[in-house]
């Protein structure tokens, strides 16, 4: 198992459910076909905008190979599911979710070491997990700002690469100074390093990070995907986009991943907005307003790009 140079975009999926409160795998599967129509490059398909922290292990498992069976080829996935606290769990966790058919399982790098504990700590319990999973997992590495943030020193970074095992890795830093950096450690091993800003993300494709992961392409996947694959050749749109996208990103702000759903419901893909991390009754009327002029608007840039689907 082992992902093959990802790039491009891979949005980090939600998870929607029935008014019973269990995972509605229908609409999953009409997830799945809208990003693929949307050209997105890979899907990240449990992570925390899937509400992992607040499913079992059972539901991460099965939720993770569901993607994977509707993907079907067409574009890679990768899974976390990576909550437990002691490594014996995490082994089983990390193995149970490389069973499920995905190209990496994603490690979260605050699992690995307390906020006040040091980068040798961090290293030494990655690499008792790791001298623990069969050679066979390919790793990633995302940087979840939940329970608390850790982002990664590039020296932690090199140790990283330099295992050989990591291939992935989701940067919440938000600076782009940083992930210049990151991205001089990593530069000729097989880590690809993926920005999950937004504001920062033009700038940075031009410094050589592999792609956007973060979640907006859960609203406008098509037009991340046009704006990476086409930065380089269109210059001065790119930057008009970017802009947009990144006033257009404010959106989160606001109560996600509920006003995702909200806005998936537009796209008929599901029934509610229903979460288990939020409480659905705070999505108030302007919240909602708010999502349908971003809809509006989504819709009139990819006619502006002339993004066909």
């Amino acid at each position: 198992m082992k992902i093959n140079n990802p790039s491009g975009v891979w949005p980090t999926m939600i998870t929607l459910y029935k008014e019973s409160g269990e995972i509605d795998f229908d609409a999953m599967g009409r997830m799945v076909e809208w990003f693929i129509q949307n050209k997105v490059d890979g899907l990240f398909a449990v992570c925390q905008s899937s509400e992992m922290f607040f499913l079992s292990l059972e539901e991460r498992v099965k939720l993770a190979a569901f993607v994977v069976e509707k993907a079907a080829g067409r574009v890679p996935v990768i899974a976390s599911g990576h909550t437990a606290d002691s490594i014996e769990d995490q082994v089983r966790e990390v193995t149970a979710m490389s069973e499920t058919g995905v190209e990496a399982v994603i490690l979260i790098s605050n699992r690995l070491a307390d906020e006040d504990e040091s980068d040798e700590v961090w290293k030494d319990n990655a690499q008792k997990l790791i001298e623990r999973l069969p050679e066979h997992i390919a790793l990633g590495i995302y940087e979840c700002p939940f329970p608390y943030k850790r982002l990664l020193t590039p020296s932690t970074l090199k140790w990283c690469a330099d295992t050989g095992r990591f291939f992935f890795l989701k940067d919440t830093s938000c600076d782009v100074e940083m992930i210049k950096e990151k991205l001089e450690v990593i530069k000729g091993t097989s880590l690809k390093l993926f920005n999950a800003n937004t504001a920062t993300l033009l700038d940075t494709l031009k410094l050589g990070v592999d792609g956007y992961s973060g979640v907006m392409a859960n609203f406008h996947p098509d037009l991340y995907a046009w704006l990476l694959h086409h930065w380089e050749e269109r210059p001065e749109e790119a930057q008009y986009l970017s802009d947009l996208l990144s006033v257009a990103s404010f959106i989160e702000r606001q109560l996600y991943p509920i006003n995702a759903k909200y806005y998936q419901m537009k796209e008929g893909i599901s029934s509610n907005y229903h979460s288990r991390a939020r409480n659905h009754d705070e999505f108030t009327a302007t919240n909602k307003l708010e999502v349908d002029e971003l809809y509006r608007l989504s819709k009139k840039l990819s006619q502006q790009f002339s993004i066909h689907h």
